[in-house]
């Protein structure tokens, strides 16, 4: 079990999120600590990828969306009307359930994001592209093809490719939105390895169907059920001993 520091990484206060008139997710209150894996389970449609994307304002691209409340990383409201918002993404990266590489070589595309931040040097832009696929546990396989298409790697790859893609800009936190629904097993079990790396470095928060990965992978599991969440807690307890009737109906089966 790690140590951690008296502050959350994130801490969810009081959030409701409207579409248009609909409530979505309703006063929902969350502390995620430092480099932990927390998983977000629930049926379809509880409201858990909504919450994903509240955490970097992705939401902000949907015109029909308003929140109330607030989301402090590292103490900071990221809700201020101050917060610089591509400086949030750059500290609190996303990758989504399909994988999207850029339709460029492997290399460009773990260099767009320095690039974009400034980076124009060929050698730095080199150890970071090392890096971040070393990171990602592709190195080894696209070593020696890094010019070739992103687009003709398989799907496996191609979402390891966009984990380094996010590492590549040094976030604090990953989202990460269904990661493996995309894939076949033997990369599944590969991106699960790898968050398990990750998570040294990295605060980790991932939105699963698959409750057995959530029991695999994480060390906080929170519950959501139309737009409410129902309760949080380390994932042992809450997959052995919930505390709400709801979520051991739903681990057990009996309905979502």
């Amino acid at each position: 079990m790690k140590l951690t520091s008296s502050q959350p990484k994130m801490s969810v206060d009081n959030l409701d999120l409207f579409y248009g008139t609909h409530q979505a997710l309703n006063k929902i209150n969350m502390n995620i600590e430092a480099k932990t894996i927390t998983a977000l389970i629930g049926p379809s449609g509880c409201g858990k990828s909504t919450f994903l994307r509240t955490l970097n304002r992705m939401n902000d691209l949907i015109d029909s969306v308003s929140i109330k409340g607030k989301i402090y990383v590292d103490g900071e409201n990221i809700y201020a009307p101050e917060t610089d918002i591509v400086a949030l993404r750059k500290r609190v990266g996303m990758v989504f359930q399909r994988p999207n590489p850029f339709p460029m070589s492997i290399y460009e595309n773990v260099a767009y994001g320095p690039r974009i931040h400034g980076i124009k040097k060929k050698a730095i832009l080199d150890e970071i592209v090392e890096r971040s696929l070393t990171q990602a546990a592709l190195w080894g396989e696209v070593r020696d093809r890094l010019g070739k298409s992103a687009l003709g790697l398989s799907g496996g790859q191609q979402q390891r490719l966009c984990i380094a893609r996010l590492l590549a800009v040094e976030p604090d936190v990953l989202l990460m939105d269904e990661p493996t629904s995309a894939l076949d097993p033997i990369s599944t079990l590969k991106v699960e390895e790898l968050t398990q790396t990750l998570k040294d470095k990295y605060t980790i928060v991932v939105v699963t169907h698959n409750m057995q990965q959530a029991a695999r992978i994480s060390d906080t599991t929170g519950f959501f059920l139309n737009g409410i969440l129902v309760e949080t807690g380390q994932t042992g307890k809450i997959f052995t001993n919930p505390s709400d009737q709801r979520t051991e109906d739903y681990i057990t089966g009996r309905f979502g």
